[in-house]
């Protein structure tokens, strides 16, 4: 039991530590207003949206492209196979607005994953020097695009991606997808991705990612993760491995969306993703038994620590650890604008992707992955590799 606690000890300095260096050197998107003398300095941008079924969504994501503050830019919104009416809602709010298309997505080849396939096609239309694949229920305020090209300017990036601000409005969504933020902060020295060269340390957020359209080409576009589920990643890889730029940033309430709108949803969102984001089900498995060792068993054995034999470590010891783990999630609430108090919920959330990656093994197990109305080839075939 000795050697288990020192390894959860061990485990929380070092996301301690690495939060807080995330919390120093992170790049977090700020609104500056326009210099008049860089307007010739910025490139035109094509905003390349992939639309399956978001007729909830895609009116207010038009208007607030439309309303961006940039000199030069087109939105291409690609409607993939739609029931719910999201082209014609994109149409009506778009009106007669010169630089915005909607393009009818072709079939699904085979092969191919629908998200991929929608924007190998948006890739193809687009007609700008700087690509940004965003997804439909991102939310953009007026002045972040200008806010992230600069970034990617000044730090010369090839590839940058963004991690919104989430919205989240329930309980589950605080106690679930808060903890996107927590594997980004801690588990990710951000620092390394900008220094450290080859797809070691990688990661990027599918939601935005953009690319200067001679690399994303150079790397063959979304055509090399075309039967990926976690692409973006796979993406990020691909573009360090040759030497290129990747750049990682924060959108800071400039760029922010919610994800999912409640427990089912949230739970069927992560559990398509969950096994292959970790390279297969032994992992996957591992990470499980991981975080309920670092997060949950520090309290249960504080709980029931007075029933067990005495320990000279009780009740010091799991009530350190607890607060440790509770103080990692607060910190990394505090890069993503979340409530910090959440740091004390990390046990239910723990709890709660525990029953995500059993949904998850079952999926997997019998073939059954699915998301927006389609069935997912099977996970085995869409490992990052």
């Amino acid at each position: 039991m000795i050697i288990i606690w020192a390894m959860v000890s061990l485990a929380l300095f070092v996301m301690l530590f690495t939060v807080l260096l995330n919390l120093i050197t992170f790049t977090r998107l700020i609104a500056r207003p326009p210099e008049p003398h860089a307007q010739a300095t910025l490139p035109g941008v094509s905003i390349l949206v992939p639309a399956r079924n978001e007729a909830a969504v895609i009116g207010e994501t038009i208007t607030r492209l439309l309303a961006l503050d940039y000199p030069d830019f087109e939105v291409l919104i690609l409607d993939d196979d739609s029931t719910d009416g999201t082209a014609e809602i994109a149409r009506a709010t778009a009106g007669d607005a010169p630089n915005l298309r909607i393009i009818k997505g072709a079939a699904l080849p085979p092969g191919w994953l629908g998200k991929s396939w929608a924007c190998h096609q948006l890739g193809g239309y687009a007609r700008a020097d700087l690509l940004i694949f965003a997804d439909a229920d991102v939310h953009w305020h007026p002045a972040a695009l200008r806010s992230l090209v600069e970034a990617m300017q000044h730090h010369r990036a090839d590839m940058l991606t963004v991690w919104p601000t989430q919205i989240m409005n329930t309980w589950a969504e605080r106690l679930t997808v808060g903890l996107i933020m927590l594997v980004v902060g801690a588990y990710l020295p951000e620092i390394a991705t900008r220094i450290i060269p080859g797809p070691l340390f990688a990661a990027a957020n599918g939601q935005v990612i953009a690319f200067r359209r001679p690399v994303y080409l150079a790397i063959g576009g979304h055509s090399i993760v075309r039967d990926k589920i976690v692409e973006d990643v796979a993406l990020a890889r691909a573009v360090k491995k040759p030497g290129y730029k990747l750049m990682l940033v924060l959108g800071n309430r400039l760029i922010s969306t919610r994800m999912y709108d409640g427990w089912p949803a949230i739970r069927d969102g992560f559990a398509k993703n969950i096994l292959a984001g970790h390279g297969g089900l032994f992992m996957l498995l591992l990470s499980m038994i991981f975080h309920l060792l670092v997060f949950v068993a520090p309290w249960l054995w504080l709980a029931l620590g007075g029933l067990l034999p005495h320990s000279p470590m009780w009740p010091v010891v799991p009530l350190i650890l607890g607060l440790s783990g509770a103080i990692v999630r607060a910190l990394t609430a505090a890069l993503a604008h979340q409530p910090l108090l959440d740091g004390l919920l990390m046990p239910l959330s723990a709890l709660l992707m525990t029953l995500i990656t059993i949904r998850a093994v079952r999926w997997h197990l019998t073939g059954q992955t699915r998301w927006k109305g389609r069935t997912l080839i099977p996970p085995q075939a869409n490992l990052v590799p």
